[in-house]
């Protein structure tokens, strides 16, 4: 028995000294290297294969999302992720995505901006998993139902707390928005990408429910997210006989995706393979390695994890 209970010791004693070796290697090697190796032609089979798990890991999202030109990125890439890729994630990269997600709500919580994004993303991932989870017996999801009810009932959480968010009034007494010249504000107003804030920010005053239905201001808007192609199959007139541009922005973008802007994208260095934030250093051999990088919308980080 005293053998037996010696040697049972020898082996628990070798376990956790593996373990934390192993622990301390996987935390250095996250915190030392923020890009990760990828190429589009690789699969399971091939050297190079990586997973979608493994860059959303990798790739410092958590830093990324205090960055404001970066935060709309990420936003989108946590949506398009909680629409059709949950189940390509890892048990570990899934509790890093709640885990980020959780500090975007934080941040909205605080600073009182972007409440309507984040309550887009948080109703999709919701829709999201409602569906996966009623198909939890087949697999589809890592780790115990009780865990994904739970997080479940944490997105409802954090719903409310962006429904009761009251936005105060700043106590800056200074010149205001309306207090400019109107060929001003058409101007701030002209660089507004989504139609819905012309629409909340013409409901503050009188004044600017004129300016927030300038039919110059919505076609410029139009012009912007789509071809002359597809408006021309979405025309609608006005009583005037004139063309609504105010409507066919809305018809426009229940058929057609919108014009992606952000202020600062993933990388992928078309030399080396590399992909990372922009300004990360990474072992590139090229000669000039800031012109082998190409910008990556959110769906084009998506497609390369695509075999």
């Amino acid at each position: 028995e005293n053998l037996f209970n010696s040697l049972n010791y020898d082996v628990a004693a070798k376990k956790r000294k593996k373990d934390l070796l192993n622990n301390k290697a996987k935390i250095q090697y996250f915190h030392q290297e923020k890009w990760i190796y990828v190429h589009k032609g690789s699969t399971k089979e091939r050297h190079g294969y990586c997973t979608l798990g493994e860059a959303f890991n990798r790739l410092d999202f958590s830093s990324a999302i205090l960055d404001s030109r970066r935060f709309n990125y990420v936003v989108r890439l946590l949506e398009l992720i909680a629409k059709s890729q949950l189940t390509s994630l890892s048990g570990i990269a899934q509790k890093n995505y709640m885990n980020i997600l959780e500090k975007v709500v934080q941040k909205v919580l605080e600073d009182q901006q972007n409440i309507r994004l984040i309550r887009e993303l948080l109703q999709t991932l919701y829709t999201s998993l409602c569906t996966l989870v009623q198909r939890v017996g087949k697999s589809v999801l890592v780790g115990n139902i009780n865990m994904w009810v739970h997080r479940m009932e944490t997105i409802l959480h954090w719903q409310q707390q962006l429904n009761n968010i009251q936005i105060t009034r700043p106590a800056f007494k200074g010149t205001t928005f309306t207090d400019l010249p109107l060929c001003l504000q058409l101007n701030i107003m002209q660089r507004l990408s989504d139609g819905r804030d012309l629409v909340s920010l013409g409901q503050v005053a009188p004044d600017l429910q004129v300016l927030s239905e300038d039919r110059l201001l919505w076609k410029k808007l139009c012009q912007y997210h789509f071809t002359d192609r597809q408006i021309r199959k979405r025309l609608i007139l006005s009583d005037k006989g004139q063309l609504d541009w105010k409507k066919m922005y809305f018809k426009l973008i229940r058929c057609y995706p919108r014009k992606e802007q952000y202020g600062d994208t993933l990388q992928l260095c078309r030399h080396c393979h590399i992909l990372s934030w922009k300004g990360t250093d990474h072992p590139c051999t090229a000669n000039n390695p800031e012109t082998c990088s190409t910008s990556l919308s959110p769906q084009d980080f998506i497609n390369l994890f695509r075999f």
